[in-house]
């Protein structure tokens, strides 16, 4: 019995070696081994849907994408590249998958995937009221519903349908229903119907609904990102700096809220008997370099590279802005978004971290496991 467990372990053991060097080699920008690669979501995700709408949720002007190959704004609110457009380079997409809205989005181009997210929408739909017209969740869905008929038009149902199942999606939203909900302004109505705790359980039971709604949708991999450091942002810290340091209320916030979510998801993963939803721990991402900004090569996690007033965190980022001359220095590239070179050190702990940030297991072993069968 003891040689027998003993060489079970041995299996086991070279099984995972074997699974991690195939991740590496899987996660190589190989266009023609990239699944398609499918974002749903608020600003951080966002590559340009908001173009196309009437809002003022827009990144479509200098200094956006100062950084970006072609120097020029295309809707993503960062310096360069978000979050979305460097995981399709770790899974090796061609080209990150277009938003949805893009007349450019026909054709085989269809066949990478496709960017549903909208600046300023949240979990709930009175979330982003302010910015007027915006693809709210429900409307991401039913353009995903939408796509799939017109990839099976391309290449027929049974085609489309394991595109889908084999596909990877990210999600990203929840922020925007405490900053720009429960925490709009002196006195929201959210903050006056709910006490937070109970507007953090009402938050996830919606969400829980949402993600089924999408999972039904036909994939099987949905990489769901927790909130960040909402407290530590530069939009708080010029509005609620509690001694000068992060927002404690609106971290208490997020202290909530993602635990909350990762059990949720844990949940929905036992409820359905096999690993769905990858939950990705953001809020500590991002408290690792705001905490220890030159571990990561910073020398600012607190101000903004774009914007003005305290921290600049003031206002939208425009031509007439602070403008920082080198934006690898800093954390935060306006009030709420990170820059490029954080956004590429998020992603890092997506695809590599430990149990710490990612569960149940990372990017690379999902991919790694996913392509072994």
């Amino acid at each position: 019995m003891a040689t027998s467990s003993s060489s079970n372990s041995v299996i086991t053991i070279c099984r995972l070696i074997f699974l991690a060097l195939l991740g590496t080699i899987y996660l190589a920008p190989q266009a023609e081994a990239a699944r398609a690669f499918f974002v749903f979501g608020d600003s951080l995700v966002d590559n340009g849907n908001n173009n196309y709408l009437i809002t003022t949720a827009r990144a479509d002007a200098y200094p956006y994408g100062i950084d970006s190959p072609t120097h020029r704004p295309s809707g993503r609110f960062s310096n360069g590249l978000n979050i979305a457009d460097i995981i399709s380079q770790k899974i090796g997409s061609p080209e990150p998958p277009l938003p949805y809205l893009s007349p450019q989005l026909n054709g085989r181009r269809l066949l990478i995937g496709a960017n549903f997210a909208s600046a300023g929408v949240g979990i709930l739909n009175d979330t982003g009221f302010q910015f007027l017209n915006i693809l709210r969740m429900p409307t991401q869905l039913a353009y995903f519903r939408d796509y799939q008929r017109r990839v099976q038009a391309l290449i027929g149902r049974d085609q489309t349908k394991r595109l889908i199942e084999q596909s990877l999606v990210l999600i990203t939203v929840g922020g925007n229903d405490f900053v720009n909900n429960y925490y709009l302004g002196p006195s929201s109505a959210r903050s006056r119907q709910l006490p937070l705790p109970r507007y953090v359980s009402y938050l996830i039971s919606e969400y829980e609904k949402l993600l089924m709604n999408l999972y039904k949708l036909g994939p099987c991999r949905i990489l769901v990102t927790g909130t960040g450091a909402m407290g530590c942002v530069p939009g708080e810290l010029a509005t609620r700096a509690t001694n000068g340091g992060c927002s404690a209320e609106v971290q208490r916030a997020g202290a909530l809220y993602n635990p909350q979510l990762d059990k949720m998801l844990k949940g929905l993963n036992k409820k359905l008997g096999k690993d769905v939803f990858i939950s990705a721990n953001n809020g500590q991402m991002h408290l690792d370099f705001i905490n220890n900004p030159r571990a990561f090569g910073f020398t600012n996690s607190k101000v903004a590279c774009c914007g003005q007033g305290p921290y600049n965190g003031v206002g939208l980022c425009t031509f007439l802005s602070n403008l920082c001359p080198n934006r690898a220095l800093y954390a935060f590239w306006d009030a709420f978004h990170p820059s490029e070179k954080a956004n590429r050190i998020i992603v890092q702990q997506m695809i590599t971290g430990s149990i710490r940030y990612m569960s149940p297991m990372n990017l690379s072993t999902i991919m790694a496991l996913d392509s072994a069968t």
